[in-house]
């Protein structure tokens, strides 16, 4: 995957002053308040360009509905978790003149680019804009964790943290009444939050989209962890964990009508299916949009700001069709061609690990 390395900006460089739109798009998530923050203190304070928000994600843009940010606008939004601009989930190329619709805004806005944070769906949205003609960079952002091409998302971190301190708080619980916790968490494509919050948890099994489980196997475990040393165990399952094709377990993933997948749905039946077949008491903790909510990190709020001054310098530069990334300690860019529709899956040795620590 080819990388741009971000060079060095002085203060002595020409300036040219520039019109940026802003939106965020998708599920909101905390840290995305950072990012915003970054973009019109960076963008004002070194640049003099304007930041013009725009209100709900993709629609606002379809629909024209601004809002111009300036300092005012962002005092004391950094410990602040969802989004000051609104989100929605909302593609411009999958509605009829959406596209077209978008044009007319940047044209009437005379926007010379965009910035847009957002998943996977709103960087393919940003990608198919940018195809279109307009100057585009994008900041990745999902508590999945799962925007293929950077290490870390806006938002996984605070997730992680909240669902390990779930689990945290679930143990105490089980051991008491010698029970079987099942926590589902987010991840339907990818299970980034089960496996690190399981593995800092101290889960006993993690279900992971990547690896299809077997019943069968987990009954075993949880039967021979009982009998011998343990009188309560801890279940993470990804919402996207599905059974092993042909195991004994059959199961149809429940969709909204937006394709995501119903809360809760996995969830219940592995905890029934663990209470059948065991008969040990089994209760089941759904996380849900718990996860995606409060106060972000100091994580996330270092990465939101520092994808938010990347983001401007690259739009300064003339830089279009690019997303923002971390790798190791740097952050770069990285074209949205190679990354968009495209999944991050937790590695093979992340799984070993949780699955070696049961």
């Amino acid at each position: 995957m080819a990388l741009v390395r971000l060079p060095t900006i002085t203060h002595h460089e020409t300036r040219f002053e520039l019109r940026i739109g802003l939106l965020t798009g998708g599920g909101d998530c905390p840290g995305l308040n950072a990012a915003i923050r970054a973009v019109v203190k960076q963008g004002m304070g070194e640049y003099g360009h304007t930041i013009i928000g725009f209100r709900n994600g993709w629609k606002g843009v379809v629909d024209g509905d601004i809002i111009p940010l300036g300092r005012q606008d962002i005092r004391n939004v950094l410990p602040v978790g969802g989004t000051l601009l609104g989100t929605a989930r909302f593609h411009p190329h999958a509605s009829d003149g959406g596209i077209d619709a978008v044009l007319a805004t940047v044209e009437a806005e005379r926007l010379d680019a965009m910035i847009c944070i957002g998943g996977d769906g709103t960087l393919h949205a940003a990608s198919k804009v940018a195809d279109a003609g307009v100057n585009i960079v994008a900041i990745p952002k999902t508590i999945d964790n799962d925007v293929e091409g950077t290490d870390l998302s806006i938002g996984f971190h605070t997730a992680v943290n909240i669902a390990t301190e779930a689990i945290d708080r679930v143990h105490t619980t089980a051991e008491s009444h010698n029970r079987v916790m099942v926590v589902e968490v987010m991840g339907r494509h990818a299970g980034w939050i089960a496996v690190n919050a399981g593995i800092a948890g101290g889960a006993e099994v993690v279900l992971a989209p990547e690896d299809p489980f077997d019943m069968d196997a987990i009954e075993k475990f949880l039967r021979h962890r009982h009998r011998a040393h343990a009188n309560f165990s801890i279940v993470v399952v990804a919402e996207g964990a599905v059974p092993r094709e042909g195991s004994s377990m059959n199961f149809t993933q429940e969709l909204g009508k937006y394709g995501e997948i119903i809360a809760g749905s996995i969830g219940e039946r592995v905890s029934a299916e663990i209470a059948k077949r065991t008969g040990f008491d089994t209760r089941l903790t759904v996380l849900g949009h718990v996860q995606r909510g409060g106060e972000p990190t100091p994580t996330d709020r270092i990465l939101g700001s520092r994808f938010g001054v990347a983001a401007v310098d690259a739009v300064s530069r003339g830089e279009s069709k690019v997303m923002t990334a971390l790798r190791g300690e740097s952050v770069v860019l990285v074209p949205l061609d190679e990354i968009a529709g495209k999944v991050k899956h937790v590695p093979a040795e992340l799984l070993r690990v949780a699955h070696a620590l049961s």
